[in-house]
């Protein structure tokens, strides 16, 4: 078997590096500012955001959460509802579930257990830190209300990170400022109005209490305020410090102003709404600081402006970037826009110390719980962009999961670590057949580790990811079981794969999961090599005997035994595209590939599928040379791989951000080539009408 050592890739990387070094450099500047958003009106669904990856803000055309309760959000936002009297996690019963005739114990939902299972699929999750916005009253007295504002504008610079929102209450203007800190969960914010000298104008805080949906546009309660505490802890003439408590939650909401205002706290516990009263002025300016800690605020707004900006400046001037504005072909701007804006919320949601949630810092999914399997098609880019560093930190759950996951393969009788699928800030699987029985998240770390590699080729990287790496393999190969009768290894059953629509009992030897479990078990191996240590020998086992992928007709076929595949199964994932493309083609006959990938592109029901499944084609067709295909997919018309006005698209629950990741990590391969690719931007067709400058790109595997 060929063996091509990560360490000898590195000198692809490097050619690359090289070449791109020659070209006058891409004016950043220019690309970013170019897609400037500019809004008239409130999208309810998509909020404008600031935020720094741990935490996040979203805006209502006022520039704050006026009249539409967008949420506050952090990395550390996590809250449990009490459990259910008399129960304990640990009085939880795993379900049996026969794997070759034994009989395993799986986290499934426990009929005779349903209030317990419920609670864990549901705690921990992640909730709102709070809600600011504008009272504004008309010259009558009475509060106005969103249809009372006209000549609304905002403007999001996405090269600043600076919101500016204007709009006229009965004739007088508003302006409104807001921008995050980039590295504190802190927001400034500025407003200037002849209606703050008039007293109509002031701001508020209020505090929900956590809520039980496992899909919420707008996180929180405000209708329960007995569940919850808000106590100012400590005031000044120009501060106040407010602590809440949620159940066995506690946090601090700190308010700093610099210009004359004064607090008005709820006058009882039936409110957990603050007012910041401008006082004999035409401006207001303050800043708010959400911690874990007792920390008071203590930046000015126009502090946090220029931080924000000059965060904003180095994450733009860092890593890679792409400039398609020379080309013919006038779907550039739109593709180009994308991107743009892509990186921009993905910096601002999912750059953070957990791996994201598929809605980032936006709003709740599944509880705003993240996905083990995700975590690639959300992430991945970064390493493809060179910005390893705002991938680093998230990749620390391998570490911190660790003895967890051993712990978990060890109950069912494998050696190694089985990673879970769907968990938080802690490693507790969500009961669910799906979440049991997943396995194509597996060989994820061993991937991530081949990344770090690339971009760090030393001692240091590879002691770091030995462990994981060592303990990722052990359980891929003890996973695989051997079937006598055709001399083979085989996976599954029982496995949930790719696509999420067979059945877990019946389904076995998928395509996309052989070729990432062959992937997997070669890289470990190789890994050992650099270590200079013997070669595992039941790893290599696996991988010579390990089932081939399952060819029907000429075809690839999603797994082994599919019935009517062309007819009943052609929606949700086409996984098997991801096994080369997304993945450099272990165990791939590339002709048949090719051909799969032309059928799957005439037959699939592309308004069946999620959103990162376009990247994922258009990373298939340009491996395969169809360079045209690969910018139909990435501009597909289907409604599940749509971009809005913000950035925030489809192809999910809304927003779906693993459509935005996978946009950005296709456009990195194509953009920056892969192992055994040739010339500049090997991925764009070469017809005259694309003319790309990409720069800093790291090639893919």
């Amino acid at each position: 078997m060929k063996r091509v050592l990560p360490i000898a890739l590195c000198l692809f990387c490097i050619a690359q590096f090289v070449a791109a070094a020659k070209q006058t450099p891409i004016d950043r500047q220019a690309v970013v500012s170019r897609h400037t958003i500019i809004t008239t009106k409130t999208n309810a669904k998509s909020p404008a955001q600031v935020g720094n990856g741990e935490f996040a803000f979203g805006v209502d055309i006022t520039g704050l959460q006026s009249f539409v309760p967008f949420n506050t959000m952090a990395q550390w936002s996590w809250h449990s509802f009490p459990l259910p009297n008399g129960m304990k996690v640990a009085d939880f019963k795993k379900t049996p579930m026969d794997v070759h005739g034994v009989m395993k114990g799986f986290d499934l939902p426990n009929d005779e257990q349903p209030e317990l299972s419920a609670w864990l699929a549901g705690n921990p999750h992640r909730f709102n830190l709070g809600r600011i916005g504008l009272r504004l009253l008309k010259a009558n007295g009475t509060e106005a209300v969103a249809g009372d504002l006209t000549n609304t504008r905002q403007q999001v610079d996405l090269w600043k990170g600076i919101i500016t929102s204007s709009f006229e209450l009965e004739g007088v203007p508003v302006l409104v400022q807001t921008a995050c800190h980039p590295k504190q969960d802190a927001l400034g914010v500025t407003i200037e109005s002849a209606l703050i000298g008039k007293g109509r104008l002031s701001v508020f805080v209020d505090f929900p209490y956590a809520d039980n949906r496992q899909f919420a546009d707008y996180v929180g309660t405000y209708n329960s305020p007995e569940k919850h505490r808000s106590l100012v802890t400590k005031q000044t003439s120009t501060s106040v410090l407010i602590a809440r408590e949620m159940d066995d939650t506690r946090y601090y909401t700190s308010l700093r102003w610099d210009t004359p205002a004064r607090l008005i706290a709820p006058a009882s516990r039936s409110s957990h709404r603050f007012y910041l009263e401008p006082v004999a002025t035409d401006k207001l300016s303050f800043t708010t600081l959400f911690s874990q800690k007792e920390t008071p605020a203590a930046l000015t707004a126009n502090q946090i402006f220029k931080e924000s900006a000059l965060g904003w400046k180095a994450f733009w001037q860092s890593g890679a970037a792409i400039d398609l504005s020379q080309s013919k072909d006038p779907r550039w701007k739109e593709l180009e826009r994308r991107i743009v804006l892509s990186q921009y919320i993905m910096k601002v949601n999912e750059a953070g110390s957990l791996p994201p949630q598929e809605s980032g810092l936006e709003n709740n999914g599944w509880f705003g719980r993240f996905h083990f399997e995700m975590i690639w098609w959300h992430e991945v880019h970064y390493a493809l962009w060179n910005r390893w560093p705002l991938l680093e930190k998230s990749l620390s759950v391998y570490a911190d999961y660790l003895p967890t996951s051993k712990q978990r393969a060890a109950g069912q009788g494998y050696q190694g670590a089985r990673w879970p699928k769907c968990t938080a800030d802690f490693d507790r699987e969500w009961p669910h057949i799906t979440h049991a029985t997943l396995i194509w998240q597996q060989p994820h770390p061993i991937f991530f580790a081949a990344l770090d590699y690339r971009l760090h080729p030393t001692q240091k990287t590879l002691e770091k990811w030995k462990d994981i790496v060592f303990a990722t393999a052990d359980f891929m190969a003890d996973f695989a079981f051997y079937d006598p009768s055709k001399e083979r290894y085989v996976l599954g059953p029982p496995i949930t794969i790719v696509s999420e629509n067979t059945k877990p009992e019946t389904t076995s030897n998928p395509t996309f999961e052989l070729g990432y479990w062959r992937y997997g078990l070669r890289v470990a191996q190789e890994w050992r090599k650099l270590l200079s240590l013997p070669e595992e020998k039941k790893w290599e086992e696996v991988l010579e005997k390990l089932a081939p992928l399952p060819v029907e007709d000429g075809l690839y076929v999603t797994h082994e035994g599919i019935r009517n595949m062309w007819t009943d199964f052609t929606f949700e994932h086409p996984g098997l595209t991801g096994a080369y493309g997304m993945l450099p083609g272990d165990g791939v006959d590339k002709e048949v590939f090719a051909r799969t990938l032309d059928k799957v592109t005439a037959t699939w029901n592309f308004d069946r599928t999620w959103g990162w499944d376009f990247p994922m084609l258009a990373m298939a067709a340009a491996r395969c040379g169809k360079q045209e295909d690969a910018i139909h997919f990435l501009l597909h018309p289907s409604g599940g791989f749509q971009f809005d006005e913000h950035g925030l698209a489809t192809g999910g629950p809304f927003p779906y951000f693993p459509s935005n990741g996978a946009l950005l990590s296709a456009i990195a391969m194509m953009a920056g080539g892969w192992d055994g690719s040739t010339g500049p931007t090997p991925g764009f067709p070469k017809d005259g009408n694309w003319t790309v400058r990409a720069e800093n790109f790291v090639p893919s595997f």
